[in-house]
């Protein structure tokens, strides 16, 4: 099991699987770059993790988002602005026998929003550990702004439920099952953003809850020769009508010692909100021209290469990590009004990172 979620170089960890064993104490310090639809975000981001009497494992971590808003959205109603977006985390993992204990906490800040989220996950490993199952549950709570406003003043709440299995099928392959549910209450919507009724603008009118369930299936494998693959498929539906399907395919390979490179194809699809609507014909109690919330579809192809500097096994591990991603957006029934056509656009996600163990 170890052997194989090496080689899938994380891949595992994101499907759920958990162990009795601390993670490894770790230090990391990566740069974060995005660009797509006239927005650019970027800026460092810091961990630090270190085990404490080999049964509790504490972490910190921080992220910087310096923002560059110039997205259709804005540039169609307002001026592009610059802001900055400061994000602090802390966790502690707690091993007893077969089960692992983890509480985290995250607080971010903007000019005109602040987050904060407390979680909690439990995973048990049963059957000799061949079978994983972890329940974990996440409290949010956020204070929504808007420039230019000080009177304007609201909260948004949000609780998040998992509930998760991993299987070992055979010594080269594992499948994970996994379940959210998620409510939200207060203002989901944007103070900025605008809707058309008629061709005029309105103020963007959301309803005040939603609640979403999602599910998703994942099988990885080895194939022998220090390869493997993984594939996973996630559906997604809520309260407002929106129905999602996200489908990935992934190939992992080492070449020689120190180098594993992944690749990946993911593609997603989504139908529109109850009462999204890119021009409406009567004036309704909730009306958004948000384009998150209409039908579009995205196509990710991924890679991630890292590179093993210096390893002694038992004491250190050094690599760097580099992975890009290049997504294509085409939606289906948001118009961009300068030009009158269907709004499509790209986006180029990079991260560079170096990790250590010690």
């Amino acid at each position: 099991m170890q052997r194989l979620a090496a080689l899938l170089g994380g891949v595992l960890a994101a499907g759920g699987a958990r162990a009795v064993d601390l993670p490894a104490d770790r230090a990391e310090a990566m740069f974060h770059s995005y660009s797509g639809g006239g927005v650019t975000a970027n800026g460092p981001a810091l961990l630090v993790r270190k085990s404490v009497m080999d049964k509790v494992s504490l972490s910190a971590s921080y992220y910087v988002d310096a923002v560059s808003n110039a997205s259709i959205d804005v540039v169609t109603t307002a001026s592009p602005y610059r802001e900055r977006r400061t994000e602090y985390g802390f966790g502690a993992e707690y091993v007893y026998r077969d089960s692992t204990i983890t509480l985290a906490t995250s607080s971010s800040h903007e000019p005109d929003y602040t987050a904060d989220s407390t979680s909690l996950d439990v995973a048990q490993e049963v059957f000799g550990g061949m079978t994983t199952v972890s329940l974990g549950f996440t409290r949010g709570a956020d204070k929504v702004g808007k420039h230019g406003a000080p009177e304007f003043a609201d909260t948004a709440r949000h609780w998040q439920y998992r509930l998760g299995a991993t299987q070992i099928l055979t010594p080269r392959w594992i499948m994970s099952a996994n379940l959210e549910a998620l409510a939200d209450d207060g203002f989901l919507a944007s103070p900025y953003r605008v809707a058309r009724v008629f061709g005029a603008a309105v103020p963007e009118r959301d309803p005040r809850t939603r609640s979403a369930r999602a599910a998703k299936l994942r099988l990885i494998g080895d194939l022998g020769a220090r390869n493997a693959v993984h594939g996973e498929y996630r559906y997604f539906w809520d309260t407002w009508a929106i129905k999602a399907h996200t489908t990935e395919f992934g190939y992992s390979r080492y070449f020689g010692d120190p180098w594993l490179a992944d690749a990946y194809l993911r593609y997603y699809t989504q139908r529109h909100a109850l009462f999204y609507s890119d021009n409406a014909t009567a004036d309704t109690t909730y009306v958004s021209r948000n384009r998150q919330l209409s039908t579009f579809n995205s196509v990710t192809l991924g890679a991630k290469l890292a590179y093993t500097v210096q390893k002694i096994p038992g004491r250190y591990e050094v690599k760097v990590n580099g992975a890009y991603e290049y997504v294509r957006y085409k939606f289906s029934d948001f118009t961009d009004i300068r030009t009158g056509s269907p709004y499509a656009y790209n986006a180029n996600v990079l991260q560079v990172y170096v990790s250590a163990t010690y």
